[in-house]
Order: C-alpha cells, then sequence, then structure tokens
C-alpha cells in the first residue's frame, strides 16, 4: 500500500509540475498580447535584430580571409581575393551593422516602453474597478508594489533581455552553422558539452524562478511598511514609534537582501560553472584544431575564423545564465500583475459624462429581508434580516451602538458589497437591475473621515461633477458654507489642500465634501456620523450645510449624536444587525423599555 501510494505522489507531484509550466506559458502568452498593436514594429526590430547578428558573424570570416590572402592559402571564393577587397567590403558591413543596430535599439525600446504603458493602464484601471471585498484582504503597500517594483522588472526584461536573448541565440546558432562549414569534426567535439549544460541551465531555472518571486513577495511587503508609515505618520510621531518602524523596515529589507544575496550566490555558482565549461571545451577544441592545421586538413585562417566562432559560442553561452535568469524575475513579476488582471472586476461605465445615468432614480429605497457578512469574516453575520422602506423625499436616520450594522447598511446601499440573502430595491425595482454606474451616479455620502485628494480645493470640489463649470462649482461652495473660508486663503480655489486634505480643519474638510454632493447632485444622500467629530462652531456650520444639501432628496442620516436627528422622518434604532424598534423621535422617547430612550438618555446625562 505505501509503494502505492508513494507513486501516487510522484504522479501528483508531476501533474502539478506540468500544470505550472502551462500556466507560465499561458502567462507569458498574455504579457506578449500587449505587444499585437506594436507587432508590425516588433516584427521590423526582430528582422533589424537578425540581420545586425547575421552581419555580426560575418566578421570572422573577413579576418580569417584576410589571414589566408596574406599567405596565398584562400579556399573559398565568395569574398574579394584583395586585401584592400577585403577591407572596402568589411567597412561596407560595419557601416550597415551600425543603422540597422541603432533601429534595433530604437524600435524594441519603443515597443517595450508602449507595450507596458498599457499594461500600467490596464492593471490600474482593474485595480479601481474592483469590488471593495478585494481591498478589504490586502494591503495599499502591497498593490503599489505590482504596479511600480514588479512593472519595472519587466520593463527591464522588455526593453533589453528578451532583445539581447534572441541576439544571442542567434549568434549561437549562426555560429554553430559556420563553424561547421569550416570543420565538421572540431564543431562536433565542440558539441559534445551542449547538451549537458542545457538540462543543467533549465534545471537551473526553476530554482531562479523560485527565488526571483520569493525576493519580489517580500519587497512587496517591505514597500507595505514605507507606504502605511507615511500616510499614518501623524500616529507614528504622537506615539513615538519612529525605532519601532525603521525596525520593522530594517528587517522586512534585510530579508529581501538575504533572499537576493542567495539567488546571486546560486546564480554565481552556476555562471562559474558555465564558464568552466564553456571555455575549457574552447581551448580544448583549438587545441585539436591545431593537430588539423598540422595535418593540413584547415588552413590557419581557417581555425582562426572557426576560434572567433567559438569564442561567439562562447560568449552566448555565457550570457544565457544571468539573462535566463533575468526573464524568471520577470515572469515571476508578470504572474503576480496577471493575478490582479485576472480577477473579475466590477462593471462600471468608462463613460466621462457619468451625470447622464441611463436609469434616473427617484429616491425610493427598500430593504427586504437583507442578510449580510463580509467576504473576509463569512462566519460573523452583520445584518440578519433587516427590512425597511424609504419614501424619496423623507429624512430616516439610523442609529445605534457601535458594530450594530449602520455603516454596513450604508455600503449595501452604494453596492460596495451584496447581500448573501434578500434584496435591495430602488424605486421598486432590484438593485442589479441597474447598472452600478446608475446607482452609484445617484447615491452620494458624506463620511465622518473626509478624503481628499493632494489636489486642489476647486478640484476635490468638481469630484463630485468632472464636467462641472467654475460657477457651479462657487455656488455649490456656497451652498455648503465653504465660499468664505475658500476666499479667505490667498489662492482662493486654487490653494492645495495636501496629502488627505492635510491643510484643512475638519470643519472645512466636510464642508467641501458637502459642496462635492451638492455639485453631484443626488437622489439619495447618506450621511454617515458627518458631524460627530467637530467642535460646536463647525458643528454648526456644517448642519446649515447639511440642511441644504438635503433638501428634496432621500436622506439616510447615521449618528451618534441624536440631538442632530430629532426632525427626521423615521428614526431606525440597530442593535445586533437588527432593527429593534422604529419611529420618530417622539414615538421612540414614549417608549420606557426602548434602546432609543436609553441611549437618548445617556447623552443627555453626559451632556450634564
Amino acid at each position: 500500500m505505501a509503494r502505492r501510494l508513494n507513486s501516487g505522489d510522484a504522479i501528483g507531484v508531476e501533474l502539478s509540475k506540468a500544470k505550472i509550466n502551462r500556466e507560465t506559458l499561458s502567462h507569458v502568452a498574455r504579457l506578449l498580447s500587449y505587444l499585437r498593436p506594436y507587432r508590425l514594429q516588433f516584427i521590423a526590430a526582430l528582422f533589424f535584430l537578425f540581420l545586425s547578428s547575421l552581419v555580426g558573424l560575418a566578421f570572422p570570416s573577413f579576418i580569417g580571409a584576410l589571414i589566408d590572402t596574406a599567405q596565398g592559402k584562400r579556399t573559398d571564393s565568395f569574398l574579394p581575393h584583395t586585401i584592400p577587397g577585403i577591407l572596402l567590403l568589411a567597412f561596407i558591413v560595419l557601416a550597415l551593422q551600425a543603422v540597422v543596430s541603432y533601429f534595433r535599439i530604437l524600435w524594441f525600446v519603443n515597443v517595450a516602453e508602449l507595450s507596458l504603458a498599457d499594461i500600467r493602464r490596464d492593471t490600474y484601471f482593474k485595480l479601481i474597478t474592483l469590488p471593495m471585498r478585494f481591498f478589504s484582504s490586502r494591503r495599499v503597500g502591497e498593490l503599489n508594489s505590482r504596479i511600480s517594483a514588479d512593472l519595472s522588472q519587466v520593463q527591464d526584461t522588455l526593453t533589453t533581455t528578451v532583445a539581447e536573448m534572441l541576439r544571442q541565440v542567434v549568434l549561437l546558432v549562426g555560429g554553430i552553422i559556420f563553424m561547421a562549414v569550416i570543420s565538421k569534426k572540431l564543431v562536433f567535439a565542440l558539441l559534445l558539452i551542449l547538451p549537458v549544460m542545457v538540462v543543467f541551465a533549465a534545471l537551473f531555472g526553476r530554482f531562479i524562478k523560485k527565488i526571483s518571486r520569493q525576493a519580489q513577495d517580500k519587497m512587496a511587503e517591505s514597500n507595505t511598511i514605507v507606504e502605511e508609515t507615511l500616510m499614518g505618520i501623524a500616529n507614528v510621531k504622537a506615539f513615538v514609534n519612529e525605532w519601532y518602524e525603521a525596525t520593522r523596515y530594517k528587517k522586512a529589507i534585510g530579508e529581501v537582501a538575504s533572499i537576493a544575496i542567495k539567488g546571486a550566490k546560486y546564480r554565481g555558482m552556476f555562471v562559474s560553472f558555465i564558464v568552466l565549461c564553456v571555455f575549457g571545451s574552447v581551448l580544448a577544441v583549438v587545441g585539436y584544431g591545431c593537430i588539423l592545421v598540422s595535418h593540413n586538413e584547415i588552413t590557419f585562417g581557417e581555425l582562426l575564423k572557426f576560434s572567433l566562432y567559438a569564442m561567439f559560442l562562447g560568449s552566448s553561452l555565457g550570457s544565457f545564465p544571468e539573462l535566463f535568469a533575468n526573464l524568471q524575475k520577470a515572469v515571476g513579476a508578470s504572474e503576480r500583475v496577471l493575478e490582479i488582471l485576472g480577477e473579475e472586476g466590477e462593471a462600471v461605465s468608462t463613460s466621462e459624462m457619468l451625470e447622464v445615468t441611463d436609469q434616473k432614480i427617484s429616491g425610493n429605497l427598500s430593504f427586504s429581508q437583507v442578510g449580510f457578512a463580509y467576504p473576509s469574516r463569512p462566519e460573523v453575520e452583520v445584518l440578519k434580516n433587516v427590512s425597511f422602506e424609504v419614501s424619496a423625499g423623507q429624512k430616516v436616520a439610523i442609529v445605534g451602538p457601535s458594530g450594530s450594522g449602520k455603516s454596513t447598511t450604508a455600503g449595501l446601499i452604494l453596492q460596495f458589497y451584496h447581500p448573501q440573502s434578500g434584496e435591495i430595491l430602488f424605486d421598486g425595482k432590484a438593485a442589479h437591475a441597474y447598472s452600478l454606474a446608475d446607482i452609484r451616479g445617484q447615491v452620494a455620502i458624506v463620511p465622518q473621515d473626509v478624503m481628499l485628494f493632494g489636489g486642489t480645493i476647486m478640484e476635490n470640489i468638481a469630484y463630485g461633477k468632472l464636467s462641472a463649470t467654475q460657477e457651479e462649482i462657487v455656488q455649490a461652495a456656497k451652498r455648503a458654507n465653504a465660499h468664505q473660508f475658500i476666499i479667505s486663503f490667498p489662492e482662493g480655489y486654487d490653494t492645495v489642500v495636501g496629502e488627505r486634505g492635510v491643510k484643512l480643519s475638519g470643519g472645512q474638510r466636510q464642508r467641501i465634501a458637502i459642496a462635492r454632493a451638492l455639485l453631484k447632485n443626488p437622489s439619495i444622500l447618506i450621511l454617515d456620523e458627518a458631524t460627530s467629530s467637530l467642535d460646536s462652531e463647525s458643528e454648526r456650520l456644517v448642519q446649515e450645510a447639511l440642511e441644504e444639501l438635503m433638501k428634496g432628496r432621500t436622506s439616510i442620516i447615521i449618528a451618534h449624536r441624536l440631538s442632530t436627528i430629532r426632525e427626521a422622518d423615521l428614526i431606525m434604532v440597530m442593535e445586533n444587525g437588527q432593527i429593534v424598534e422604529s419611529g420618530t423621535h417622539k414615538e421612540l422617547l414614549n417608549s420606557e423599555q426602548g434602546l432609543y430612550k436609553y441611549l437618548s438618555g445617556l447623552q443627555f446625562d453626559m451632556s450634564n
């Protein structure tokens, strides 16, 4: 039984290896598909590469012909029989090679850079169109590394490694053919060692690929540390954790360095082996060629010509390990990128005019027996059979303790996630009957922690409607109580807000977000604790702006401060993922054992 099991395991391992090989080939094929739009230029570059390599192979023949002509022992007839004639032809060929080499390099780089730009574009677009569940299990630094470090590795390979490898293949094959023409005995002796080195190189390549992939993973981890530390630099300094973060990064880059050094050791051993075998075999064959010259089987010029071709052969074989290692690195890096490209993204609109929707939503919203758990925690049910209806234009508040499911409800309205059971309806139609662009284009959110981009105030407001005019932007800012503080800045609307809006106060960021939402003019508005972290004066200004924003549209207000929702048409109280009570402010206060009255009492006591 044990013997049968071991045999099965061995077969399984072989099948696994075969699968990996097929996957690797499919990854390479997909990567090369990006060359298709530039195939004519790529084919021209390949042709010039082939031509340049062939021209390079001609020079040993010129040198051999010059020596044999000088000795009066010429045996070939395809070159001029005078030394000046040979030299003239050699210089003409040299000039041709210079021109061909220029265009070969130029076209290869053009094709590589343009195709890589396409890969970067598709990878970035895929990233920003992936569903929220993808980002919940991945870190920003890791994803950033895919576009920067991994694609830089692919870039180096496409611009230099592939072209150089193809050139060395032409030199290798062409050198063998020319050597066979000179002496079959000599080339046979030289080729005895080649199969051994080819097999060894193939086996070693798999090992190099594994180490390269490990290095890419560790590099992504170290990039993640840098990204997160710089994004949270205020927290790092506030907790005096600079030394901790520096130590964490030192450990990460130390692991990267150790893996890279390990790979370098094995590559160095392999290169040493190749050099010893290649040049040792060349030396032995040249010695054998001297014996043939002494027996008048070949001329001295032919031996020199053969030796030069043998040097070409040795140089080509000697460069293959490094080129092959670089190619393996690129394959490992491309696999990471292609994993992202292989993810299923959301069906978002590519239109620049997102405010023009195919299906207009008037603002009616309902949840019907909705059950939901986050993909990263499927065992924890966040919402349990939640049902409610909101009519167009109503103000509905959702309150409850932290973790009761309020923000999750907002995420489901925006279709960041989809419920595992039940359904969400807009104007009586299921959410899946609309495109994501239609829903998100008509739903706006003003969160507690407003995220602003690092550009100007005008650019941040215009993010709600990219085609907005300057007059529309200013009008939205006035309605949001933001115009006065904006024009107080020296640069006005052209003021740069800094990374994540750090140059603005919390209340100012909130009013920018409200102006952005006003510009978007949504049918459904979500206010996710929009005033909970503001001082009294800022809260008053933001609350006035919110009242303006809520006019004439369905508003879902998520709040901890119950004082901000007293005028809501309906208040729903959530606890443990369920709606435990609902009604107006007065109705809920009349419920003696109700959670709303209990929470209201707590806040009233705290305010006193």
